[in-house]
């Protein structure tokens, strides 16, 4: 199947990279933007990652999910070799994710860790509020989170997936083969697979030539491209500043969880350069939100509300004002408003204070000081959204 850059005369698109957000990304980046490298990238809209499916469909398919679960995690501890007795896709996965790619950079990654752990709740605040809920504005892009209904499980349910994922990802020596992030990675690779095959099988609807495969390598690529530029371009919006080391390094990071992943090496950008052409590409195909957006949205807001981590539903309200007032900040007015983000008040002056505490507490405290602190806060964030998750799936 042939696809082509089917929204680029659309108002959304043009807006996006000629007054939005996008265009503060080629500001931000230096791209040049153009449709040149359109079908070498745009035939990966229809590539899925086979090996993934295919352990699923021999392992998870051929017994009960919590014995295949035990399967998996036994391999991803003691690893896989040629002579193991263990099926041939298991083999092929594990071959490919214990081999450690020739342009991997340890201090690169290390560079990366610190950035996202120094950045503190700005690193949270991140990614709720511009990767994931810019990421909504994608209706295409949403598709399989609708038809897995994963709306009925909840945003407290997914947030707390999310940042299990991304801080177990971005610690010291997380990504050494047996070792926490690159388990996380295994993990998702496979839950992708599984969802995928899933949705291929029970959900009639799925249209393959307008949406892509679901989870496809490109749809892949756009997300970790949140992971990496937008998340740098939204550090800087609130003040943070980081070294040229550290910007390599985010990049490298999520460009070897990606390896991991199964996402074709080609799509894994390398610099915010690489990554703004690559992310305006894919964005070409994608319309803009949908009822199904404002959905996902707005069960994000809410999220808020209904999380018991806070005890008072005052503090559970302004809360959810913050998250408003930095999606307001962080996107484009035009996304919020398709997302039906809600109009408050002052929602200038969280962002701005953010701004100004960020410069200061910069200067006063070491870059050691703030990494160490960082860490912790966000393990404690984690911490409490585990434990949250964890009560309601008692009841």
């Amino acid at each position: 199947m042939m696809i082509l850059p089917r929204f680029k005369d659309s108002p959304h698109f043009k807006h996006f990279w000629g007054k939005g957000n996008g265009k503060q990304l080629i500001d931000f980046s230096g791209a040049e933007v153009s449709f040149k490298d359109f079908e070498k990238f745009s035939r990966y809209f229809y590539h899925v990652d086979e090996v993934g499916d295919e352990v699923v469909k021999e392992v998870y398919f051929t017994k009960k999910f919590h014995e295949a679960s035990r399967e998996i995690e036994n391999y991803i501890r003691n690893g896989v070799s040629e002579t193991d007795d263990v099926p041939e896709s298991v083999k092929k996965l594990f071959t490919q994710t214990q081999q450690i790619p020739e342009w991997l950079d340890y201090s690169l990654l290390k560079s990366g860790a610190e950035l996202c752990m120094r950045s503190n709740i700005d690193s949270l605040i991140s990614l709720r509020d511009y990767c994931l809920i810019g990421g909504y504005d994608y209706a295409y892009l949403n598709k399989p989170l609708t038809a897995t209904e994963a709306l009925k499980k909840g945003a407290v349910k997914r947030l707390s997936e999310t940042l299990d994922f991304w801080v177990n990802a971005t610690r010291y020596d997380a990504l050494q083969i047996h070792a926490k992030g690159y388990e996380f990675a295994i993990k998702t690779r496979l839950i992708h697979s599984y969802a995928r095959l899933s949705v291929k099988k029970h959900y009639k609807e799925w249209d393959t030539e307008n949406w892509g495969e679901p989870i496809n390598s490109w749809d892949m690529m756009a997300t970790y491209i949140g992971f990496s530029l937008v998340f740098l371009h939204s550090l800087k919006k609130l003040g943070n500043t980081f070294s040229e080391e550290e910007e390599k390094g985010i990049f490298h990071l999520w460009k070897y969880v990606g390896y991991l992943l199964g996402i074709p090496e080609q799509l894994l950008p390398d610099s915010k350069k690489q990554a703004t052409e690559f992310f305006h590409l894919w964005t070409s195909v994608q319309p803009p939100s949908d009822k199904d957006s404002i959905l996902l949205a707005h069960s994000l807001l809410n999220e808020s509300l209904e999380n018991p981590i806070l005890k008072f539903k005052f503090q559970r309200t302004n809360l959810r004002y913050l998250h408003i007032c930095c999606t307001w900040f962080l996107l484009d007015d035009e996304v919020c408003k398709r997302l039906q983000i809600p109009e408050v008040s002052n929602r200038k002056l969280f962002p701005k204070t953010k701004i100004l505490f960020n410069k200061i507490y910069d200067t006063i405290v070491s870059r050691d000081a703030r990494i160490k602190k960082g860490d912790k806060d966000q393990m404690k964030v984690l911490e409490d959204y585990l434990r949250v998750t964890k009560n309601s799936n008692l009841h």
